[in-house]
């Protein structure tokens, strides 16, 4: 066993007390782990190090004698990541071994002659760490992008309901602009949509588009296109007078596609082409509310 192995190995306890120390003024987060918890975490990443160092050497961390240790790290950075530490307590949680670790070795070689020893010692030990602190920092950084591309592809998603507004007609708001990523789950969810409900009218609503582009009328163009191809109809609400302007000047061609300043009149032609009409009743005796009605026209 070598020299920083049998250190680590002989004070174990010592260097733990002094990490978690070292911890508590900077990235013990009790708020979001037990000290408990954090205690445990120090002893098993302790004994994998010793471990590691004993069959692999203290820096060859990719040594299979260091896979526990790597799998260890890796679980606890992912872990960290999904409770909300930030990236600068994950990576100090790692480096303030560092102390402790240099603690224990100039107690250790107090008395010893050979400082050329110490040095290599120390040098293993500074190495060892960095490199324990690389993986764990790869590890929350892959842990991190993978929840915001999940978040990402939730909130788009969310951002594109399909509203059933009748029986065969629904509704498509579209809020914020509209990218290849984004269009292509517009179009699943449509065409999804459009084959639950057997739907023939589909209303794609812009009103919280900012601008309309080449770019964003070539997307709308797709959705509708394929709306067609499973056999919906599809009208654009929300067309505003500086949209239709940019239009004009892009020469953008929607003459095929039928278009409405308003979502109600998007609906009320819908109603109507699906053979309904919109009449007025008179004033209720309770209430006196007057109420449309939707009657199916013979």
């Amino acid at each position: 066993m070598n020299d920083l192995a049998e250190i680590i190995s002989r004070n174990a306890d010592s260097i733990r007390k002094q990490w978690m120390a070292e911890m508590s003024g900077s990235v013990q987060r009790t708020d979001l782990m037990s000290k408990t918890e954090l205690d445990e975490q120090c002893r098993a990443i302790l004994e994998s190090i010793i471990e590691g160092v004993k069959t692999s050497g203290p820096t060859n961390v990719s040594g299979p004698g260091w896979d526990t240790a790597r799998q260890l790290l890796q679980e606890i950075s992912a872990s960290r990541a999904r409770q909300g530490f930030s990236p600068t307590e994950v990576a100090t949680f790692v480096l303030s071994l560092k102390q402790a670790l240099f603690s224990a070795i100039r107690t250790a070689h107090t008395t010893a002659k050979n400082q050329d020893q110490l040095f290599d010692t120390v040098w293993a030990a500074t190495e060892l760490v960095d490199r324990l602190a690389l993986i764990t920092t790869e590890a929350f950084t892959a842990t991190r992008e993978e929840l915001i591309v999940r978040q990402q592809q939730e909130l788009l998603e969310l951002s594109t309901p399909v509203v059933k507004l009748w029986d065969g007609i629904l509704a498509l708001p579209i809020i914020g602009t509209l990218d290849s990523s984004r269009t292509q789950v517009v179009m699943e969810n449509l065409l999804q949509t459009v084959v639950a409900t057997n739907s023939k009218y589909a209303i794609i609503d812009i009103t919280g588009v900012p601008t309309v582009d080449t770019l964003v009328a070539q997307h709308l163009l797709k959705t509708i296109t394929a709306a067609r191809l499973m056999g919906a109809e599809c009208i654009i609400s929300g067309v505003r007078p500086q949209i239709a302007q940019t239009i004009v000047h892009l020469g953008i061609n929607l003459e095929d596609v039928i278009t409405k300043a308003k979502l109600s009149d998007a609906f009320a032609l819908a109603l109507q082409r699906s053979g309904r009409a919109v009449v007025r009743q008179g004033p209720e005796r309770a209430s006196g509310i007057s109420s449309l009605l939707v009657k199916k026209e013979e």
